[in-house]
């Protein structure tokens, strides 16, 4: 079975909203996620997330892995600052879009149509592994965590971002439990026991949005960790 993909579409995606929360309620599956994308137009602005700029732009441009790239936002931004970028999500629709986006911008960019845990990525492969917004399950096993952490080249950048102030009894209520998912805490613990890696950054962040699909989303919850060079 396919592991849920993130989605980091863009500065105006609400992974919180009610039709997200349906989605994660029928099983988060590839046809779940297809069916909220038209072939014909744009769900997102195309814009970058804000938190990625913010904390990606000083970085040195090297290789970088966007999991749940959604509509290829952040790809196409990461790209136009000279990252050699890979764009995985599990939507074929939203790839589409992502594509078309990168061609628009005329950067290059590499597309995995696969769940997290369906994919074979090389090992310390990405200087840079970015995720927002996710919808990984919580497994006894960890297997997300561990793709993500193994994922980061040494030296390498993680950035995660998800939504802030989620009351979990509204979500509950429908039908969507995020216990059952990997959490921003999950990943602070599992990176506070590694010697391997320091955390950069760690905080409650405003976000600004006029409008749109995410504008009831108003703060993010940011990780920013920097795994050890040997």
């Amino acid at each position: 079975m396919s592991t849920p993909q993130p989605h980091s579409h863009s500065h105006d995606h609400d992974h919180g909203g009610g039709e997200d929360l349906e989605l994660l309620r029928r099983g988060n599956t590839a046809a779940a996620w297809d069916a909220i994308y038209s072939p014909d137009e744009r769900r997102w602005s195309g814009q970058p997330n804000q938190a990625l700029v913010a904390e990606v732009a000083g970085l040195e441009p090297g290789t970088a892995l966007d999991v749940g790239c959604g509509e290829g936002a952040d790809t196409v931004w990461l790209a136009q600052q000279g990252w050699q970028v890979t764009g995985l999500d599990i939507s074929g629709v939203a790839l589409e879009h992502a594509r078309a986006a990168a061609e628009a911008a005329g950067v290059q960019a590499e597309w995995i149509h696969s769940g997290l845990d369906d994919v074979e990525l090389p090992e310390d492969g990405f200087d840079l592994v970015s995720v927002f917004y996710p919808a990984l399950p919580s497994q006894p096993e960890g297997v997300s965590l561990i793709a993500l952490l193994g994922a980061v080249a040494p030296g390498g950048t993680l950035l995660f971002v998800g939504h802030a102030d989620i009351d979990p009894e509204e979500a509950r209520a429908r039908g969507f439990d995020p216990e059952d998912y990997l959490s921003i805490d999950d990943l602070e613990a599992a990176l506070q026991r590694s010697s391997r890696w320091e955390i950069a950054v760690r905080e409650r962040r405003p976000r600004h949005v006029e409008g749109g699909a995410g504008g009831g989303h108003t703060h993010d919850e940011i990780l920013k960790a920097v795994r050890s060079a040997d």
